[in-house]
């Protein structure tokens, strides 16, 4: 029963309900009646309160995995389970879900930099009071809660040690890479949307990570319009690329990624050598998490990876193939590479982006209609197997395609002669080294009829529906096209 009227940041009346609410894009779905809430004392002599999910599939004849899902400040364990879709993965896949609460405070304990400390622990205008993290991790109720609340399930339940994961948003996600940071040996995988940490309690001041437990495979989900935390002041780049970084260098994550534009959803596949790292970012989305995220993560990490008994991360078969897709290509406005299939081209100059004019006669003044991106003519050949024949010292040129069809093309000139017949094209060509450049995007839309996206200076053609994301941009600009 949708409540459109209540925007409540975690409406208390979903609780035990049939209401479902779309609060700041998080689509939350009925209270699960197999969800079950827990109050006791787990460590310190404190009382604490968790949700277990079980699904009806589950008679203890068999080892199940075991996923932790750790909610955002303010919110609680029964909302993360309402605002995720654990629930529902739990059940088509038959494995056991824990959401525990962060105590009446509902923020975790979260380590930060000590000139970040004051900031980030003071009271807040509601009257929230963010209690300090103690100095010593070990000392942490928070993470020896979570410990705890891991044993008590393998007591309880009959779980496989080798599957055990954690997964978060927001504050949940910084709280579930510091278990990963201090704890990581405990879990097969981590993943988390939104919350990324902050880059000094990552790396030392000589750039050198800052780890205790070692590889562990990674899933981060990040939002192309998320700027939270908000103390990062709008430098969100840095602090994306730093949490990536991070996780890489601990996994050796030495290739390139294999990228995969599905929609809106943006992938990027790094292979490591001790564990697997992927990055999704998702285009026009805020802070938050999509109500997929947890089937996406299961059905393309945790489901291929286990702890093995050597402490190492093995990798099985997930049920989504983690690999780019076969059909893509990626430049980046004054680079000499191209990302074709997965694998680095070289062009015989870089792409650029080229601004189309409109002229007005009558005061000599122009303005610019669009702006598109240009690539040396031989690149066209060389990516689409056609036969290239330049013309008038490389003043004009003419492609035959593979299937017979001919395209002309002339400096100047807006119009391309396809097949006997002018068309007219995004923009003009223009000789630039003695070699036209052409309009991709209008060659690979019209005559091959492909979906292009770009993004800032980066731009993303492939053969299905495809938006390039802000965060994917900078990835392929900044860590394949440089």
């Amino acid at each position: 029963m949708p409540n459109d009227d209540n925007r409540d940041y975690l409406p208390e009346a979903i609780k035990g309900s049939d209401m479902v609410v779309n609060e700041n894009g998080n689509n939350s779905h009925v209270y699960p009646e197999r969800l079950t809430e827990f109050t006791d004392v787990v460590v310190d002599g404190v009382e604490d309160t968790w949700y277990e999910y079980v699904p009806a599939s589950y008679d203890g004849s068999e080892k199940v995995p075991l996923v932790l899902s750790m909610h955002g400040g303010l919110m609680t364990g029964w909302g993360q389970a309402i605002y995720t879709s654990w629930t529902h993965v739990a059940d088509r896949e038959g494995f056991i879900v824990l959401f525990p609460s962060a105590g009446q405070r509902r923020f975790w304990l979260i380590e930060c930099e000590e000139e970040k400390l004051e900031e980030a622990t003071r009271p807040r205008e509601d009257g929230v009071f963010l209690n300090k993290p103690p100095e010593n991790q070990d000392e942490n109720h928070d993470m020896n809660m979570v410990l705890g609340l891991i044993e008590r399930a393998k007591h309880k339940y009959c779980i496989d040690d080798g599957r055990v994961f954690i997964q978060g948003m927001s504050m949940g996600n910084l709280m579930t890479s510091q278990m990963a940071r201090y704890h990581g040996n405990v879990f097969a995988g981590k993943a988390g949307s939104g919350g990324p940490s902050s880059p000094g309690i990552l790396f030392d001041n000589n750039d050198k990570v800052i780890n205790r437990a070692g590889p562990i495979a990674v899933w981060q989900s990040r939002l192309e319009h998320d700027q939270v935390p908000p103390h990062f002041q709008g430098d969100t780049d840095y602090v994306v690329q730093r949490n990536r970084e991070y996780w890489k260098r601990i996994n050796q994550c030495r290739n390139l990624p294999e990228i995969k534009i599905v929609g809106e959803d943006n992938f990027a596949f790094y292979k490591g050598e001790h564990a697997d790292f992927v990055f999704r970012d998702v285009k026009n989305r805020d802070h938050g998490q999509t109500f997929d995220d947890a089937e996406l993560v299961w059905d393309y990490l945790f489901s291929g990876i286990r702890r093995g008994e050597n402490n190492e991360i093995v990798n099985s078969k997930p049920l989504c193939e983690r690999k780019g897709d076969a059909y893509a290509i990626a430049l980046a406005a004054g680079s000499e590479k191209a990302y074709v299939n997965n694998r680095l081209v070289k062009m015989n100059g870089p792409s650029i982006k080229h601004q189309k004019l409109k002229y007005h006669g009558l005061n000599g003044g122009s303005i610019v209609r669009g702006e598109y991106f240009l690539v040396p003519i031989t690149f066209i050949a060389t990516i689409f197997k056609a036969t290239y024949i330049p013309l008038q010292d490389g003043h004009s040129a003419e492609l035959i395609l593979k299937d017979g069809r001919t395209l002309q093309f002339a400096r100047g000139s807006i119009g391309c002669v396809l097949e006997n017949s002018i068309h007219s094209m995004f923009c003009e060509a223009v000789l630039k080294d003695q070699e036209l450049y052409v309009p991709i995007e209008w060659i690979c839309s019209r005559v091959f009829n492909n979906h292009v996206s770009s993004c800032g200076d980066v731009l993303y053609i492939t053969d299905h529906y495809a938006e390039l994301s802000l965060n994917m941009a900078h990835l392929i600009s900044d860590e394949i096209l440089t």
